[in-house]
């Protein structure tokens, strides 16, 4: 049932742990790691990541479901609560998911286009699916500025128009069909991406030991796992602070934290194997940049035939549930944090308009990527700030190379040292549950979680500002 204020609340767990898998997997999965893992050296990056996903991403998963379901508001009342000398990280927080959506709905188009192109190509013998040369086709698709603009409009508008729904009659009803839906469909893709000929190369890459990249670049490798890290579990975002402030509070916060952690890991490692195998068969590049998932999957898909029509539009069809998932988190941060502060002076909270002025934000952010062509439009070069190659990057730098891994070290040092065990008792229902977990909670939050953010912050202002 909605709440008074029209924040809502989720109708079940199933529904909480499907909406925060919903946001956590998305393109950091399905587009973003693929090319990171393979610029990271492979097996080297993936190592790192689950080292980093087990003492970073859980402690910090289980922190931020903990915080906004004890303090029932978004991330920056819920930090002003922890200590109102805090409310700056949850301001940050609040404005990452921002940057993340200006270019995230950019992709959320190019996907949708690829979705419906994907439909047409099952009817239409020589549709460019089935006959375009890919890197071609991605590149003419990144190049049309109008068409490109029309399809981001698409999908954002696909995304506010769930939001409208609210928690348990949009959100919730879309990801807990969404969710089940995606895992399935990428199930499919891996048995037949790992099946080609020439696959082996691919999951050599993934799952042979080798640790070369650790001794060339260690710092490297820990700032590509540790900014993918944040960005597929959709840490430091308040994204994961809303969706907490919408748990009953009978729920085990501990194993959600667990569960979503570890489904996001694995879809990440699925994703990676429905990729790789694909780019190896085909003799195409590990590092090849954001238009790897466009440029490998199209491939594969022309030379599998008439088959590889239904694979294709099954494969479309989970990226587009991925990516708006994420986007439905992302911006539900926002619109959580505006309703909070509405409630809070006495003023009207309405969902609807609080969407459209996201909606409308979104569109400033994602028209200025788009029509930068990842990089290809000159016109655009006033906006390349900090060095960075396109508008994509800035965005990318200011979210998950700066505030992400910044405002989640601060968190650490909040919970860890400023008001420690302050989340206990939440985490513990009230005296209802046992806190298994305390001791290795404890040591990661306060030791080992904040020397590894440490690292990552290092590098990533080492590779976005060429810090010494």
């Amino acid at each position: 049932m909605e709440q008074e204020n029209n924040k809502g609340q989720f109708n079940s767990n199933f529904g909480f742990l499907m909406a925060a898998l919903g946001s956590a997997v998305g393109l950091g999965n399905l587009w973003s790691f693929p090319y990171k893992l393979g610029l990271g050296g492979g097996f080297a990056f993936l190592i790192i990541y689950t080292i980093l996903a087990i003492v970073v991403g859980y402690p910090l998963m289980l922190s931020e479901i903990a915080l906004g379901r004890k303090t029932q508001k978004a991330a920056i009342e819920a930090y002003k609560e922890a200590d109102h000398r805090f409310k700056f990280n949850g301001v940050l927080q609040t404005i990452v998911p921002w940057f993340l959506i200006c270019f995230y709905c950019t992709f959320g188009g190019y996907i949708t286009k690829y979705l419906f192109e994907s439909i047409q190509a099952l009817f239409v013998k020589n549709s460019v699916l089935n006959t375009g040369d890919p890197g071609a086709l991605f590149g003419g698709m990144i190049g049309n500025v109008g068409n490109s603009v029309a399809w981001m409009t698409a999908f954002l508008l696909l995304t506010m128009v769930i939001v409208f729904g609210g928690v348990s009659g949009g959100i919730e009803k879309f990801c807990k069909i969404a969710m089940p839906a995606l895992f399935f469909l990428l199930i499919a893709v891996v048995i037949r991406s790992c099946t080609l000929p020439g696959a082996g190369p691919g999951l050599k890459f993934l799952f042979y030991p080798d640790l070369t990249m650790w001794k060339t670049d260690f710092f490297e490798v820990v700032r590509l796992a540790g900014g993918q890290m944040f960005f597929s579990l959709s840490l430091a975002s308040g994204c994961i602070i809303a969706y907490g402030s919408y748990l009953g509070k009978k729920e085990n916060l501990e194993s959600n934290a667990a569960i979503i952690t570890a489904g996001d890991s694995i879809v990440a490692v699925l994703a990676g194997m429905a990729i790789m195998p694909a780019v190896f068969a085909f003799g195409l590049k590990p590092s090849g940049g954001p238009g790897l998932l466009f440029v490998s999957m199209t491939t594969v898909f022309q030379s599998m035939g008439t088959t590889g029509k239904f694979f294709q539009l099954a494969f479309w069809l989970l990226v587009f549930f991925a990516a708006l998932s994420s986007s439905i988190g992302m911006m539900e941060a926002g619109i959580s944090a505006i309703l909070d502060s509405r409630v809070k002076a006495g003023k009207p909270a309405s969902r609807v308009k609080v969407s459209v002025i996201m909606a409308l934000a979104a569109f400033v952010g994602n028209f200025l990527t788009t029509a930068d062509s990842l990089g290809g439009n000159p016109k655009m070069n006033w906006f390349h700030l900090f060095g960075q190659a396109d508008v994509l990057s800035v965005w990318d730098c200011l979210a998950e190379g700066i505030l992400m891994p910044l405002t989640g070290l601060i968190m650490a040092i909040l919970l860890g040292w400023v008001v420690p065990h302050s989340l206990d008792e939440e985490i513990e229902n009230g005296g209802a549950r046992t806190f298994k977990t305390r001791g290795f909670y404890n040591f990661c939050i306060r030791w080992i979680g904040p020397l590894f953010m440490a690292m990552i912050v290092y590098g990533q202002f080492k590779d976005f500002f060429g810090a010494k």
